[in-house]
């Protein structure tokens, strides 16, 4: 390590709730460090449920840091450019991906959920992880903090991790409390926005003679936008897979008992969406219908789309990352990237506390916040706008999505590509990863106890 670890010092033990992305990232970082940690997850198992995931040059470096980018590379393949395609397959526009290589020195890969979830899950001791532990409530007492669960069990720690998911148990326990204190904002009240559903699944291996685009070495990404308020991509994996995925906006009048509180990916999916498209072309050849026909249905996932971004992430001993703090449209493709960046920041803060004392926890959590807030900001109004262009059915949505497909390739929005590519948040006690490209890299961000370390690369 090039900075002298907690190991001298008192250390915070680390409760983390949720063994998703988030949840396995942090822990990974805290078992680098030596910082007691423990994750209770509610479910029984692990299912290799989820599409298609992306990370762009932004996330590599700390990937490469961690010894966890050539195993990526291993398992997903890299793409240059996305393809808009209308309902019958006829091209509306290209964006250029490949900008980001240039920028970053790093391909913009796209991989199978499952498969970087077994990455990450490995890095993990198996001891560490307690499932099937549903936490029903919170409390701080005698300066710790305590979680007690359905199976009539208790734990004991100084810092709580809500990385449980968008309708996290540990953000209504802290907002809760915050809010018999008169301290929580009014907005963090508000209700999640639901308007669109999303249906994902990954086909077994198919046939490259039938689906020509599988021999390429690069993915083949496609979107289609049906102009009904729904679209579609279809994108091509390693060993032959095929991954697909259909969001469809819902209407207005939609009641709100049909937006029922499932954030997680779940086996269980009504045809009636599948259906209507089956028999549209495919942007890989073949019809819709082959792509749902090879895919196992246990594994077809469908969830409904919630948005919000919360503005309070912690208080005295709790913190949240990931969908917990802010849930994204995944039209953005940046959901997990950002959950994985809230982890990094987290942990670095973490690493560069003086002691376990809630005075050092919460300056630790307040550096966090200053680093992550606006960043999650801007890419859930991102995410938002761009689910939009894809869905939107009013007169200026539909205006607004032919002009920015027409100007995909424009200057402009290379630059901001570049813009977007500045901010490349590394680990604080490994080495850092020079910049391989030629766009500008905002200097590292590592809290004031690592302040020396806060340089550009």
């Amino acid at each position: 390590m090039s900075q002298n670890t907690p190991e001298a010092r008192s250390r915070p033990e680390v409760l983390i709730i949720g063994a998703g992305i988030a949840g396995l990232t942090l822990a990974m970082l805290l078992e680098q460090i030596n910082i007691p940690y423990h994750i209770f997850e509610r479910a029984e198992e692990v299912k290799p449920l989820g599409s298609a995931m992306s990370f762009t040059g932004s996330l590599f470096p700390a990937l490469e840091q961690l010894g966890i980018y050539e195993e990526l590379k291993q398992v997903s393949k890299a793409y240059t450019q996305v393809d808009f395609y209308d309902a019958h397959i006829k091209k509306m526009g290209v964006y250029p991906v490949e900008e980001y290589y240039v920028a970053s020195g790093y391909h913009t890969q796209i991989f199978s959920r499952p498969r970087f979830y077994e990455i990450l899950l490995k890095r993990v001791p198996k001891q560490k992880i307690s499932f099937k532990k549903k936490i029903l409530r919170t409390e701080e007492k005698e300066g710790k903090v305590h979680i007690h669960c359905s199976d009539n069990t208790s734990y004991t720690g100084d810092i709580l991790v809500g990385a449980d998911g968008a309708y996290s148990g540990v953000r209504q326990s802290m907002y809760k409390l915050m809010e018999g204190k008169g301290i929580l904002p009014k907005a963090d009240l508000e209700d999640f926005v639901i308007n669109y559903t999303t249906i994902v699944g990954v086909a077994t291996p198919s046939d490259p003679e039938k689906y020509p685009k599988l021999k390429g070495e690069d993915s083949s990404f496609n979107q289609v936008i049906y102009g009904d308020g729904a679209n579609c991509y279809v994108v091509t994996l390693p060993d032959n897979q095929i991954s697909w995925g259909f969001g469809v906006q819902l209407p207005e009048s939609s009641p709100k008992e049909m937006h029922f509180r499932n954030s997680e990916w779940a086996p269980e999916v009504k045809d009636t969406t599948l259906n209507r498209y089956r028999d549209f072309p495919s942007p890989v050849g073949g019809s819709m219908g082959d792509l749902f026909d090879a895919t196992p249905k246990d594994l077809i996932s469908k969830v409904f789309i919630e948005e919000k971004m919360f503005k309070t992430c912690y208080n005295s001993r709790s913190v949240l990352i990931g969908d917990a703090w802010h849930k994204f449209h995944p039209a953005g493709g940046k959901g997990a990237q950002h959950a994985i960046q809230d982890a990094i920041s987290l942990a670095n803060c973490l690493y560069g506390m003086k002691d376990s004392s809630l005075k050092s926890i919460s300056s630790a959590f307040g550096e966090y916040y200053k680093q992550r807030y606006d960043r999650n900001v801007a890419m859930f109004n991102g995410s938002a706008a761009f689910a939009k262009i894809l869905n939107g059915q009013k007169i200026m949505e539909r205006l607004t999505r032919k002009l920015v497909l027409k100007m995909l390739t424009h200057l402009t929005l290379k630059s901001g590509i570049r813009k977007d590519l500045e901010y490349r948040p590394q680990v604080a006690w490994l080495p850092l990863i020079e910049n391989r490209g030629n766009g500008p890299v905002l200097p590292q961000e590592f809290g004031e106890s690592n302040s020396a370390r806060a340089v550009g690369v």
